[in-house]
This record gives C-alpha cells, sequence and structure tokens, in this order.
C-alpha cells in the first residue's frame, strides 16, 4: 500500500508488485487444489498491538486461480469490466455502479452486496485501475473515500485492502485467472470466521465468473457489442474527477458495527473445532 500512498492512481510499481504476489508462490499456503481451482492463503507475519499483543488475528490475504479452457482472456476480462452485465449474473448484487473517471484507465466505482442473515449487508467504495499487454490483463482496486457517498445507515462500509485480477492467456479461447484480495467486512465478525468464509466463497465466486464468460459472447452480440469504454476511453461517458479529491480509506476510521448479538456463537464454536 505504501507506493498506492504515494499517489491515489496506482503506477507502474503497483502493478509490478500485484503481479509478483498473483504469481509467487513463495509465503502462501495451499489450501485447496482439485479440478483445475486453486486456493491460497498467504503466510504473513502475527499481527502485534501497540501493547505488544502478538497474537491479533488479522484478514488473510487470500489468492484463488483458476484455468479455464473454454474462455478466452479477452472475454473473461470484459466480464470484469461490463457493469451492465454484471446484473445477469451475480446474485449478491444490491447495487453497483461507476462514479467518475480519474484517468484512461481509472475510475471509482460504488458496490453493494447481499450478505446471509442475520448479518448487515455490505457496501463499498473502490478506486480501480487497469492495465493491457499482449496476453494479459490486470485490474487492481482500494476502498478510499468520496465525500458524497459516505457510508449508510443501514450498510457496514466493507474495506478493500487490495483487490485485485491477473488475467493471462494460455491460448486463442482458454486462460488463467488469478484473484487476489485482502479485504475486512468490518462489523464485528470474528477475524477467523473472516478468514474461514473467505476461502470458500472465493472459489464460488471464481467458478461463478467463468459461467458468465461461457455467455457473455452471445450477450454482448445483442447490448452494445461495439460500446466497451475499458479498453476504449474515448467511449466513456462518465464525468472526469480529480484524483486528490478522494483518499485511502482505512478501517480502523470505520465505524465497528456491533452484530455479535445476532451470531449464533454455539455454531461458530463448532464450525470453529471441527475446523
Amino acid at each position: 500500500m505504501s507506493r498506492i500512498l504515494s499517489g491515489i492512481i496506482p503506477d507502474e510499481a503497483v502493478f509490478t508488485d500485484f503481479r509478483r504476489q498473483a504469481l509467487s508462490t513463495d509465503n502462501w499456503y495451499s489450501k485447496y487444489d482439485k479440478n483445475g481451482m486453486e486456493v491460497w492463503v498467504e503466510v504473513a507475519p502475527v499481527a502485534s498491538s501497540p501493547q505488544g499483543n502478538k497474537n491479533i488475528p488479522k484478514v488473510h490475504k487470500i489468492k484463488c486461480r483458476m484455468t479455464i479452457k473454454d474462455v478466452s482472456a479477452a472475454t473473461m476480462y470484459d466480464v470484469l469490466h461490463d457493469g451492465l452485465y454484471r446484473k445477469k449474473w451475480d446474485p449478491t448484487m444490491l447495487e453497483s455502479f461507476d462514479i467518475a473517471r480519474l484517468s484512461p484507465n481509472a475510475d471509482v466505482g460504488y458496490y453493494s452486496w447481499l450478505c446471509p442473515k442475520p448479518l448487515r449487508n455490505r457496501d463499498v467504495v473502490t478506486l480501480r485501475s487497469w492495465q493491457v499487454t499482449d496476453d494479459e490483463y490486470v485490474i487492481v482496486n482500494y476502498s478510499v473515500k468520496h465525500l458524497k457517498y459516505p457510508p449508510k445507515k443501514d450498510l457496514v462500509r466493507a474495506i478493500s485492502l487490495l483487490t485485485g485480477y491477473l488475467v493471462k492467456a494460455t491460448g486463442p479461447n482458454s486462460c488463467s485467472f488469478t484473484y487476489l484480495s485482502q479485504a475486512d467486512p468490518k462489523g464485528s465478525l470474528p477475524k477467523w470466521v473472516v478468514n474461514k468464509a473467505s476461502q470458500v466463497l472465493a472459489p464460488r465466486v471464481l467458478k461463478c465468473v467463468h459461467k458468465a464468460g461461457q455467455s457473455y459472447p452471445e450477450w454482448k452480440e445483442q447490448n452494445s457489442p461495439d460500446q466497451k469504454p475499458w479498453l476504449y476511453p474515448e467511449q466513456s461517458t462518465l464525468p472526469m474527477m480529480d484524483p486528490a479529491e478522494l483518499t485511502i480509506q482505512r478501517a480502523d476510521s470505520l465505524e465497528n458495527v456491533d452484530e455479535s448479538s445476532q451470531l449464533d456463537v454455539q455454531e461458530s464454536n463448532k464450525a470453529e473445532d471441527s475446523s
């Protein structure tokens, strides 16, 4: 994040570092490897508090890689960008929209999603930036503060510390699809719950995105096939915004909403004991 803080829009060093993390196996612990889907959790130093407590759990950085044999890298990249199409395939989405452009390859947007009851639903405001080369596509995002989109009373504002995708072509109609994320859903969910849930949910999301990729070409043919502002910035109708109006959203500056009374502690303990 230090490189990001030097300028709100990611520079080449941020993309280089993200690629390194996405491709590296050093300091990553394998949690799952089956049927073309791999899941890793980063092996990181234990977080410590100012009081010297070194056992405070932190939100894991998780990485999933999926081998896709029937969809091109370019199509998967389009799926990730196409907000109109997301409404067709994302079952957890409540609301999603782009707010403004920051540069030809960066924008700021809003996304909210359904959480399993009795938890409160979440939302996030993120800065997203992307980079395309001959055979690979990279998207990174992280949470920012936007004065016109403060936290809402009926939602818990979550935090993306760093989330992104690396899509590499392996053939004309195949690719390697990597998702990397370190995100804090906030609220008062125990960190172990967050970490275990992310390891289960992330592969499900990737499978959903893969299925969306299979159907995208046919859908796009019927829905403005030539409109792809993520590839052709001149097509964008979003207003321009000065990046200086945004600041990095830090997790500790958000209120922790108490959801503990809504959680079945007994069931949580059972889940932890059975792991």
